[in-house]
């Protein structure tokens, strides 16, 4: 139950619950079958100059997170979060998608920490 948090990469599975990208860019290699995606929110990435300036360097996730979260509350993406807030209620699982090399330092992760922290 909750929010879960998957790489795209991995196998689907039953008690994935509604399967929710959450890259801007579709990622590399993976076909839209495969993914067994119920939405794609790419919308809800962080912004082009955000993610390019993020870079998956550990030692700027803070700052990231920071950032990224305010966008979140207040720029393009809140449409997109606002609706992921609402698929939350009405459902018992949901799982965020991303394509990130690394598992505790992506958008992801901060959207998974906002949505428990606001239900």
């Amino acid at each position: 139950m909750g929010v879960k948090l998957k790489r795209i990469y991995d196998d689907a599975t039953k008690d994935d619950g509604v399967r929710i990208l959450v890259d801007r860019v579709w990622p590399r290699g993976v076909s839209k079958k495969k993914a067994n995606l119920d939405e794609w929110m790419k919308e809800i990435g962080p912004s082009k100059e955000l993610r390019k300036w993020f870079n998956h360097e550990v030692d700027k996730f803070a700052i990231f997170k920071k950032k990224y979260e305010k966008e979140l509350q207040s720029g393009a993406q809140k449409a997109n979060y606002d609706q992921l807030k609402q698929m939350q209620k009405e459902n018992n699982t949901i799982t965020l998608l991303f394509s990130a090399k690394d598992e505790t330092h992506n958008q992801a992760v901060v959207i998974k920490e906002m949505l428990e922290k606001h239900t």
